[in-house]
């Protein structure tokens, strides 16, 4: 259970975070050598030097500065709004998952509900710019697994983060539920297109930051977002990632401290798919229903089996007619040119854009961003 700190016991924690030139590995050594915070605050700067630079000593020493009792204010503003919480490395409710890595963070801010942070985590992650398929399969695995008792964990992007969150979120409230992991502070929602499924994930779920809050969005702190992402979790899936992307790095990052990879494979011919094949030729297990996901890490005791949704995406009620057969072959399931399309049917143009746009209409077929087509 959460555990509120009194004022001079956040003032000490907050300010610890924010001294300048302390770094976090530092502030990790002066908790384990003078306790808490508010004792490192209470310790001579002769004392401290023996540790620390001596102008760093003196500092620590001095009353906070102006800009730190400021953001000190903000966060008692912030907490005491409902639904709010900041969790210390002290705190029983911190996440105990994250003390397998070796630079836990200090603090997390919490907009949501705690208790989802020591569930059993399942970590579903990917590209930003996903295909349709790739957007039904990160919904389809995290709504099985979350109806499974797991909690999904990801990072709030575009395409398969935001894929996750939503399936996790239509297993309902007998589903583990989920965890939005941000790379800026707690009360800054990036993408901004992502605010209305942040705004569910803060009322269902929880979102996290160990930034502090007004941290806006800046390039480095997204792998230390990954990290904790990888932390959290018993297992991390990666739905769909190029060769180089913030999903390798999070599944770099999960082999790092023992936790299992999984990957979706894909079409040889899509870029998105390389990154999961790289991986399981790394040793990540290859996988194809939630089930064997599950089968992997144990069930989970006491979840519901019987009305569980089912393991791999749905397919539309539309099918195509008689008249598509031709075409649909032609397509296969490797996204394909429509010059390869004409090739392959011998359609002409008129005719084969015709059928094109009622499958699309259908929802059978996709246009990718690149111009190819796709089966969904």
């Amino acid at each position: 259970m959460h555990t509120p700190l009194s004022p001079e016991e956040l003032g000490a924690w907050i300010r610890l975070t924010l001294e300048p030139d302390l770094g976090p590995a530092q502030a990790r050594s002066l908790l384990a050598t003078l306790g808490m915070p508010q004792n490192i605050y209470a310790t001579p700067s002769t004392a401290l030097a023996k540790v620390l630079p001596q102008p760093l000593a003196r500092q620590i020493a001095q009353p906070a500065q102006p800009q730190i009792q400021e953001a000190i204010a903000r966060v008692q503003t912030w907490l005491a709004e409902p639904g709010h919480h900041l969790l210390t490395l002290a705190d029983p409710a911190y996440p105990q998952a994250l003390l397998d890595i070796h630079d836990p963070p200090l603090v997390l801010y919490v907009n949501g509900r705690t208790e989802l942070l020591n569930r059993s985590i399942l970590a579903i992650v990917g590209a930003r710019n996903a295909t349709p398929a790739g957007i039904d399969n990160a919904t389809a695995f995290a709504r099985h697994l979350a109806s499974r008792g797991w909690c999904i964990a990801s990072g709030l992007a575009t395409g398969i983060d935001a894929a996750a969150h939503q399936g996790a979120l239509a297993a309902g409230h007998e589903g583990g539920g989920t965890i939005a992991v941000l790379g800026t502070g707690v009360d800054i929602i990036y993408p901004a297109a992502n605010l209305d499924l942040a705004r569910q994930i803060a009322a269902e779920g929880a979102l996290i930051s160990e930034f502090p809050l007004g941290t806006p969005s800046i390039a480095f702190q997204f792998p230390k977002r990954n990290r904790i992402v990888a932390g959290l979790a018993r297992g991390v899936l990666v739905v769909e990632a190029a060769q180089r992307s913030g999903s390798l790095i999070t599944a770099r990052l999960a082999t790092e401290i023992g936790r299992e990879v999984f990957a979706i494979p894909g079409s040889i011919h899509s870029p998105l798919s390389r990154g999961c094949h790289a991986l399981i030729r790394q040793g990540a297990k290859l996988v194809e229903s939630g089930e064997d996901i599950s089968e992997e890490l144990g069930h989970l005791p006491g979840t519901r089996t019987a009305t569980a949704p089912p393991e791999k995406p749905v397919r539309r009620q539309a099918r195509p007619g008689v008249r598509h057969a031709k075409l649909m072959a032609a397509l296969g399931h490797d996204p394909v040119h429509i010059d390869t399309l004409r090739t392959r049917t011998g359609l002409d143009w008129a005719a084969l854009n015709s059928q094109l746009l009622e499958l699309e209409l259908e929802s059978i077929v996709t246009r990718l961003p690149d111009g190819r087509f796709q089966q969904r």
